[in-house]
């Protein structure tokens, strides 16, 4: 069951319920009908940092922000779970690395024409994936790296409508 608050709402709750000190400012949040992803950002490194030792210690600073953090990141997504009635997961940016913790994978059931079936079972018999499942993943993200303009239009669109829909009256059935 999706929960009555906005996005919004969300993002507003975890602002307020994290300790100040975790991220630079407000965490982004990502919501679909089953999970709510709490992306926060790390500072930067300090200092001069050579870029060939760069790469490790955002490394290590993310995997130490995750081990420091995991018993109350886990006491706040229980309370966040219960109260908007999705699975929250987490993750952290630091300078241009993301990083998620945990995800949930969900199955998604579709039909597919003969030509649809053909162009999975290409990616499979070329091993670019060991199933129809994963070919269909690998799409989806292929799909969505080379579309991530059309696509951030068409969610700002779909957040202005979630915003017109929750100031109009409310009606039960």
């Amino acid at each position: 069951m999706e929960s009555v608050e906005s996005t919004a709402q969300v993002r507003a709750w975890f602002t307020g319920r994290l300790p100040e000190d975790w991220f630079t400012g407000a965490p982004e949040i990502v919501r679909d009908r089953e999970e709510i992803a709490v992306i926060g950002t790390l500072p930067e490194p300090s200092g001069e940092t050579p870029e060939e030792e760069r790469a490790a210690l955002v490394e290590g600073l993310v995997l130490r922000f995750r081990e420091e953090t995991r018993e109350r990141r886990i006491e706040i997504a229980r309370e966040a779970e219960r109260r908007f009635r999705q699975k929250v997961s987490w993750g952290v940016s630091c300078g241009e690395q993301t990083v998620m913790f945990t995800t949930l994978s969900v199955p998604v059931m579709t039909r597919l024409r003969q030509s649809e079936r053909q162009v999975l079972d290409t990616l499979v018999a070329a091993g670019v994936a060991r199933s129809r499942s994963d070919a269909l993943a690998w799409c989806v993200r292929l799909v969505g790296r080379h579309t991530d303009t059309w696509l951030a239009d068409l969610r700002d669109a779909l957040s202005h409508v979630d915003r017109v829909r929750s100031s109009g009256p409310d009606v039960q059935n």
